[in-house]
């Protein structure tokens, strides 16, 4: 009688990978949606430029004030219990915010979901890590991940637009609804606990320092964005995150639970993960901040024009999603660093060939932006596999949160820091088109140089960890997604 594998394990995974990947393909849809939404939403609720950013700036600040916090919540008392309770936050929230008929009560939906954020992509990501051991299952896991928030983001720009134009912004909100009731529906039964909770005491002085440095950095930059950088409220925020951070720093050497171990801050697979996290996604939101300015001030096209412009970018990030699990496995994960990052700037320099022609101008950005989002991707995948390499799963959590945290700190320091160079090189709404392709080309550039310092650094100081092998029933379940090997160790 031949004992045939059962196919159970493959089906399980297969759910529970499309489950984990429909959560984070939602947040990236939802980081996007509602800012395409935003001069519908002041038209209608009477709001002005000034509270319109306040839409944006408090989903960050949640999220990011949070994001670590959870990641180590989830570590101690489970990554399910939390990812179930965040799925359940954002769908209320954004069922507030498609009833909302004031601008506070929409203020209170970003919160929700900016809260909702930092509770479930941590955990969401740690059970994607330890569902699949190091090697090439992870790397495949991975790299479905990054094509999927890259595509989410591209994607969000789109829909946001349609969703508006033949619905109202109310869409924006609700479409998170139902995709939110589905994941709730099955992710009970499907999803896991990856390692058992441990239930220590949490570190509160290391929580308040961290998310009071987070909050006072995020809003710090905002403030830059909107007043200027010698602005004395600018200045003030950026110094008490400074304050706050070296707090933190002093209250996690002495903590007997740290919220985030110092030994793990000082791994330079850690650091230098994500510090190239943290060039290419500030990088990338500021070049579409960039192109947007250049596609509408400088060549006059629609809204929508410059929507489809940037849907060239989704499929250059989804493309290289799929590929960068192959280069990962290849040459590792510093390579691939490097490579992602060069390739990115690359494509930055290629962008300050950029001209008043509308229809050279275009084509530039369609071929630039699909390039620059193939390499922009390969850094996502392999900065998390840098990220989460070499640690126990009890320290996922704390792995992933920090990759989360990152990149929405990148988010929110890309484009005040871009837009602040590009308006002191002659950017303005009342500039001559000239003007403002300068300035463009001037963020552009800064733009390459920091991608080209942060692979140097990765090319000279990273070292890869070695690895943690598949334990238990972990071993079983990456089947679905590849073969599992070791990654090089360099």
């Amino acid at each position: 009688m031949s004992s045939t594998p059962a196919p159970q394990p493959v089906r399980r995974g297969t759910v529970v990978l499309v489950v984990l990947l429909a959560a984070q393909f939602m947040f990236a849809l939802d980081f996007s949606i509602v800012t395409v939404a935003l001069p519908a939403i002041g038209a209608d609720l009477g709001m002005g430029p000034g509270e319109l950013t306040w839409i944006v700036t408090l989903f960050a600040l949640s999220a990011a004030g949070l994001m670590l916090l959870m990641g180590r919540v989830g570590d101690y008392y489970g990554r399910k219990k939390l990812f179930l309770g965040g799925m359940a936050l954002l769908t209320l929230g954004s069922l507030v915010g498609g009833l909302a008929q004031s601008a506070e009560v929409v203020y209170v939906a970003r919160v929700m979901q900016g809260v909702a954020t930092a509770i479930t992509t941590p955990s969401a990501l740690a059970l994607l890590t330890t569902s699949f051991p190091e090697g090439p299952a992870r790397n495949r896991a991975l790299g479905l991940n990054g094509a999927l928030l890259s595509l989410g983001f591209a994607i969000g720009s789109v829909l946001g637009g349609v969703l508006t134009e033949l619905f109202g912004w109310r869409f924006t909100f609700f479409i998170n609804v139902p995709v939110g009731l589905a994941v709730l529906a099955v992710a009970p039964f499907v999803i896991r606990n990856s390692s058992e909770p441990t239930r220590q005491r949490l570190d509160v002085p290391g929580a308040l320092t961290l998310s009071g440095t987070l909050l006072s950095l995020v809003l710090g930059l905002t403030w830059a964005g909107e007043h200027g950088w010698t602005d004395p409220t600018t200045l003030g925020l950026l110094a008490g995150a400074a304050l706050l951070a070296a707090a933190f720093w002093v209250v996690e050497t002495r903590s007997p639970h740290p919220l985030a171990a110092v030994a793990i801050l000082r791994r330079r697979s850690v650091a230098l993960g994500n510090l190239a996290g943290l060039a290419t996604f500030s990088m990338e939101s500021g070049k579409v901040f960039l192109l947007t300015i250049y596609l509408q001030q400088v060549l006059g096209a629609s809204a929508l024009q410059t929507g489809v412009a940037f849907t060239v970018l989704g499929a250059g990030a989804f493309t290289g999603g799929m590929v960068a699990p192959r280069v990962l496995n290849r040459v590792g994960a510093r390579s691939t660093l490097v490579v992602g990052l060069t390739t990115q700037a690359l494509a930055a320099v290629a962008l300050l060939a950029l001209g008043q022609g509308f229809v050279a101008g275009y084509a530039l950005i369609l071929v630039a932006t699909a390039i620059g989002g193939f390499g922009h991707v390969l850094v996502i995948v392999s900065y998390t596999v840098a990220v989460t390499s070499g640690l126990p799963d009890e320290e996922q959590g704390l792995a992933t949160g920090l990759t989360a945290m990152t990149q929405q700190v990148a988010f929110t320091l890309g484009t005040p820091v871009l837009a602040a160079v590009a308006i002191a090189a002659g950017v303005s709404a009342t500039a001559s088109a000239q003007e403002n392709l300068a300035g463009v080309q001037t963020g552009l550039g800064v733009s390459a140089v920091v991608l080209l310092v942060v692979s140097g650094l990765v090319a000279v100081f990273y070292r890869t960890p070695r690895p943690v092998g598949p334990t238990g029933a972990d071993a079983a379940v990456p089947a679905v997604v590849g073969q599992q090997e070791q990654e090089p160790v360099r």
